[in-house]
């Protein structure tokens, strides 16, 4: 069952979550803002922020706040950068994260066109700090399509983060009418094909919106062509406008077809499937991939083992190497550029 969505309809009770708070919110959000990070959670006013940062998960945006496409659904902003990049952000966001008591960080991007790699050697640098300065933090990476240049998907695949996503975002026949033109159904499979054969060893990452004019055989069909491409997570959500220029909410998905989502893509077998009302691309990440991979099957163990993981997280964030890292960050008045 769906509900229709008429323009000036409130929104569903399934669809109200709760504010963000508690010492863990707090604490990372001041700690974000001294170290001149922005994260993505805030930025988009995504609805599960506190219950991301809890258990020390956080998403981070890479290569600026400028993408070079337009897709009908996302409020970053649209523009033409002209080939800027502030080379010394690798080094400034890894060492900041490595002094948070973080356990799992994802790192976005905007698509960046402009640059013939697409931002892929930028994003890779930053993972291979990271590790170097907190190889036990897990690292995600969810980045774009490159234009369909595998060379430049292998860069961002062999500096080994612990994830490597990609969005295909929505069904087939919606992508001409929801994406960007130098998007496609057909680009996104091919590139999470390709980041899988490259480490078959490593977890590959899709997410697909809800709600946007799809139907739910649809739904299913896309979620067949993932799985076909070697993805072994997928996170379904339900699309929400972010402003009135933006592509129409065509229906709100409740919260039963979700579970049925969940339960068709497990039997496809997908190694996790997060799916409901609520949930983004990132949701929950550091508990996905523990019930996903590190201990599959036994719910007790992975909420031990998160638990675990917060308080390695905490004692790491502190350490002799994460201070160091912390006092030669690059001031946040030198990474703006005067005259």
């Amino acid at each position: 069952m769906s509900v229709p969505a008429p323009r000036f309809a409130p929104k569903p009770p399934w669809l109200k979550g709760r504010a963000p708070g508690g010492d863990r919110y707090a604490e990372l959000r001041t700690t974000f803002r001294s170290l001149d990070l922005h994260p993505v959670c805030e930025e988009a006013r995504c609805p599960n922020v506190g219950e991301c940062w809890s258990p020390g998960t956080a998403t981070v945006m890479l290569l600026g706040d400028t993408c070079t496409r337009g897709c009908r659904f996302c409020a970053v902003t649209t523009g033409q950068p002209r080939g800027a990049v502030d080379v010394r952000e690798p080094e400034h966001v890894a060492r900041a994260l490595s002094r948070m008591p973080l356990q799992y960080v994802v790192m976005t991007m905007v698509d960046r066109d402009d640059l013939i790699d697409g931002g892929a050697e930028h994003v890779a640098r930053t993972v291979r700090r990271l590790k170097e300065l907190r190889p036990e933090m897990l690292v995600e990476t969810l980045v774009g399509d490159f234009g369909g240049h595998l060379d430049a998907v292998d860069t961002t695949v062999d500096a080994a983060p612990d994830v490597w996503a990609h969005n295909i975002e929505v069904v087939r026949r919606l992508q001409r009418t929801i994406r960007d033109v130098r998007c496609s159904y057909e680009q996104s499979l091919r590139v999470l094909a390709r980041a899988k054969e490259r480490r078959p060893g490593a977890i590959a990452k899709s997410s697909i919106m809800v709600g946007i004019g799809e139907t739910d055989d649809e739904v299913l069909d896309t979620m067949r062509d993932l799985r076909s491409a070697g993805v072994d997570i997928v996170t379904v959500g339900q699309y929400l406008r972010p402003t009135p220029k933006h592509a129409e909410v065509d229906r709100y998905v409740d919260p039963a077809r979700f579970e049925a989502f969940a339960e068709e893509g497990r039997a496809m077998g997908f190694a996790f499937v997060a799916s409901g009302p609520l949930v983004r691309s990132s949701y929950k990440a550091a508990e996905v991939f523990v019930k996903s991979v590190l201990v599959p099957g036994d719910p007790e163990a992975a909420d031990a083992l998160l638990r675990e993981r917060v308080r390695d997280a905490h004692a790491a964030s502190g350490s002799e190497l994460a201070a160091q890292a912390a006092a030669s960050l690059v001031p946040p008045a030198a990474l703006v550029r005067r005259g």
